[in-house]
């Protein structure tokens, strides 16, 4: 923006503030076309649009004070409806952060640090420097302990881009200069955003989200309600998991503020690795798991509980019942992991769902002997689709119209076996992939019949994205 301004002065042009953004603007997508993608795209250049909106043109010279809290008020309220439609959630405290911040940081951690980086050639003056690290020490000491204070991000749900856009209007009409008739009705305007929130299942209905989390499982179940959480995805670093990244956005977004139950099936990563994170986000009434109780992603669960086979809840008009592992399998020292998977079956007038985590031939037979009522209408494929797992035996009893495959694309584990995927053909199983569709949504009436699916890729499509060519695939 400096530059399209010392452009114009240069040129001898005087031009208006929204010229020279508007110039700025093109500057930017014309070194970086896909800047458009970037949330801090649309919130630097929202930020100094507010900016510009309440402090041009304006009759009357305000005084510093006020000139300062206009122009926060003006980044707080303008920026509010993109901030909740890019992350479901806005600070709080951040007028407060940002009353101290910007003048401590403007008006004596950059002087001091330019200072000593210029005189540093010169002389010992080097301590300048030292004396900006000491107070950005301060300034971020207080930045975190707000940061820290309860309550100090609200969230919301995903709005939609309608009551988005009806809001932004809202606060331009806020926002107006004083003697703007009716600027109440800036407010009316900004209702919505708040207050059209997703819709959510009837009674006897349930959605079932299985999520994108790469090689891994994290699904999201809610009925009309009640949300549970199956299986919560890998974890990459200390600081970054599925939980985190993925399945509590996508809880914000929905507008689940309260779960019900979490299910982690077994202690494999790709399955646990979330855990911890949702926990601490959404505090689960009770987990169920095969897990050992003080296994390091359960710790600060409210109440942990041993999944075995003939655990049944109801919620909604919606059935729940875990039907492996049994007791017993807990006292084998040599089972697989894998072997221990909870495995859930959801049972609706609409429709059923088998959850099999990651179990294996063993498993499988061991439901087959024990005459376990294996049909349902959607099954999440066993172990990602690989060799040691769906059994014919075992898809016999099943009979899946869907099969569900949550797998990550390209994966190092070579997910799914071929074999496999010959097996659910030949049986006319169709089967849908979130490595091809990304998050794959169904939703179950309360009528009998085939769910309604939805694919995140088909809805958002966008124009870089190409359809997977197995044929390639195959011959690398």
């Amino acid at each position: 923006m400096l530059t399209a301004v010392a452009i114009a002065l240069w040129l001898g042009r005087s031009g208006s503030a929204s010229r020279v953004l508007a110039w700025a603007m093109l500057a930017v997508l014309l070194i970086d076309p896909w800047a458009v993608l970037s949330p801090g795209f649309w919130l630097s250049f929202g930020a100094v649009a507010a900016i510009l909106y309440v402090s041009t043109h304006r009759v009357g010279k305000p005084t510093a004070l006020r000139e300062a809290v206009m122009t926060q008020l003006a980044v707080t309220a303008g920026l509010l409806p993109l901030t909740l439609f890019l992350f479901q959630e806005v600070s709080l405290v951040s007028p407060i952060a940002n009353a101290f911040a910007i003048p401590v940081v403007s008006l004596v951690v950059v002087p001091l640090t330019l200072a000593g980086a210029a005189l540093s050639f010169i002389g010992p003056f080097g301590f300048l420097m030292t004396w900006a690290h000491w107070v950005m020490s301060w300034c971020d000491w207080a930045l975190q302990w707000l940061a820290s204070a309860p309550n100090a991000v609200w969230q919301s749900h995903a709005p939609e881009m309608l009551t988005v856009a009806c809001a932004l209007a809202g606060c331009a009409w806020c926002l107006l200069p004083r003697g703007a008739p009716a600027r109440w009705l800036g407010f009316v305007m900004m209702w919505p955003l708040f207050l059209v929130a997703p819709i959510q299942p009837a009674q006897g209905e349930y959605r079932l989200a299985l999520l994108d989390v790469g090689q891994g499982l994290a699904t999201v179940v809610q009925t009309a309600r009640h949300a549970l959480v199956y299986d919560t995805g890998p974890s990459w670093n200390p600081d970054a998991d599925s939980g985190n990244r993925i399945v509590v956005p996508y809880l914000r977004g929905e507008g689940i503020t309260r779960l019900d139950a979490l299910i982690v099936s077994h202690q494999d990563d790709d399955h646990s690795g979330g855990a911890h994170s949702i926990i601490a986000a959404r505090d689960p009434a009770w987990v169920l798991t095969s897990m050992p109780e003080q296994h390091r992603v359960l710790q600060g669960a409210r109440e942990v509980m041993r999944c075995e086979a003939g655990d049944r809840w109801h919620w909604d008009g919606v059935d729940f019942e875990i039907i492996h592992p049994l007791a017993g399998n807990y006292d084998e020292t040599r089972r697989k992991s894998n072997d221990m998977g909870c495995v859930l079956k959801i049972t609706g007038p609409g429709g059923s769902v088998l959850l099999t985590a990651d179990i294996e031939k063993k498993s499988e037979q061991e439901l087959l002997l024990r005459e376990t009522d294996l049909h349902a209408d959607v099954l999440v494929m066993p172990h990602h689709g690989s060799k040691t797992s769906s059994t014919q035996a075992f898809l016999n009893a099943v009979r899946p119209k869907i099969a569900l495959l949550p797998v990550g694309y390209r994966n190092r584990f070579h997910h799914p076996n071929a074999a496999v995927m010959e097996r659910y053909a030949q049986n006319g199983f169709k089967v849908r992939r979130t490595d091809e569709e990304g998050e794959l949504e169904l939703h179950f009436g309360a009528l009998p019949g085939l769910p309604e699916i939805r694919s995140w890729r088909k809805v958002h499509r966008r124009y870089w994205q190409d359809d997977v060519d197995r044929n390639a695939i195959a011959l690398e």
